[in-house]
């Protein structure tokens, strides 16, 4: 049998858009970790799965169990909970017909990894457009992950908090898909103290980090040079990692970010507050643009997924790569474990 994360049920998949790369980077997951796990079951459409291009030269062995069977199939077929689609498929195209089975699929997971049966969730990506045609009401995966667990009971800080991590760099952002402009008019001293107190508690919870320490980016450049460049970091920014350190974060000022992320740097912080969506993904993208892995903390369930989009324009053509996905099944496994031993 397959091993689980430290014996515990099997992670939970989403197929996210089956008209994306999503069902052809679960099959090559499953391809890759087969043989010695982390073991998981896939909520999709079986035939999307049986058809997705990424087989190569292995027989195309996809079995519909329920989650209780996954963890023992692994080893020799990919498990998938069938929910079918409402419309044909067309790799690579769009359509909001298809918006039901996606977002059953991560409503799915989600309700095992709240009830036990799951010791996770990694989801593929999804396309927002497609949903939010068919009237899904979320920004995107986390939003609608958190109104699923709203309910749950949870110790410590509350996220969503999205944090994208690769290789020894994590980054966790105090905005997420906003304008530029939108971002700057946003942030508030009380939102970085959020992300960071989530951060902060994350990092002992979920990597066994015992006494986290963040760095913090700086908005503007050379750090606002005292107010010369910009005055956010006086305002807004500095007294958030005052307030994080009187909270018993350990916690330094805001950095300039353009010396923030090279090698030695990356040293001396467990993860560094990063205030704009780019600020965070650039760097995680140039130190591991294939590995990289998007994870939500705060969350009373594990989630991770991986760090790119459902790639559209090679759906269908067996040119995507699945190491990111690959580490997020990696990463979530680890948190499980993590978890299950506190």
């Amino acid at each position: 049998m397959t091993a689980s994360p430290a014996g515990l049920p099997p992670l939970a998949v989403s197929l996210g858009d089956p008209a994306g790369i999503g069902p052809e980077i679960v099959v090559k997951a499953w391809l890759a970790l087969r043989e010695r796990g982390p073991a998981f079951v896939v909520f999709g459409d079986a035939e999307v799965l049986k058809s997705a291009p990424g087989w190569s030269c292995a027989p195309r062995v996809v079995k519909v169990v329920d989650m209780a069977q996954g963890c023992g199939i692994f080893p020799s077929a990919l498990p998938v909970i069938h929910q079918g689609l409402n419309a044909p498929l067309q790799p690579g195209i769009a359509s909001p017909l298809h918006a039901e089975a996606v977002i059953n699929g991560v409503r799915s997971a989600a309700e095992k990894a709240l009830s036990g049966e799951a010791s996770g969730v990694v989801t593929a990506p999804i396309a927002k457009a497609p949903l939010y045609a068919a009237g899904f009401p979320f920004p995107g995966h986390t939003e609608f992950l958190s109104e699923l667990c709203a309910q749950a009971p949870w110790s410590g800080p509350r996220g969503p908090i999205m944090m994208l991590t690769a290789s020894d760099l994590r980054t966790a952002l105090v905005t997420i898909h906003l304008p530029l402009a939108e971002a700057v008019r946003r942030l508030t001293t009380s939102a970085i103290v959020h992300t960071g107190l989530v951060a902060a508690a994350a990092l002992t919870r979920d990597f066994g980090v015992a006494h986290p320490r963040l760095g913090l980016a700086s908005l503007n450049p050379h750090a606002g040079e005292g107010g010369a460049l910009g005055r956010e970091e006086i305002d807004i920014i500095n007294p958030a990692a005052a307030t994080l350190r009187a909270q018993g974060v350990d916690c330094g000022d805001a950095r300039p970010a353009d010396t923030l992320f090279h090698a030695d740097a990356r040293t001396r912080y467990d993860a560094v507050l990063c205030l704009y969506h780019d600020q965070a993904l650039i760097p995680v993208k140039t130190i591991d643009f294939w590995g990289g892995v998007n994870i939500t903390l705060g969350l009373p369930i594990v989630r991770t997924s991986p760090d790119h989009g459902v790639g559209y324009d090679i759906a269908g053509r067996g040119q995507a790569r699945a190491e990111s996905f690959i580490a997020a099944v990696h990463a979530a496994a680890d948190m499980a474990r993590r978890r299950a031993a506190a």
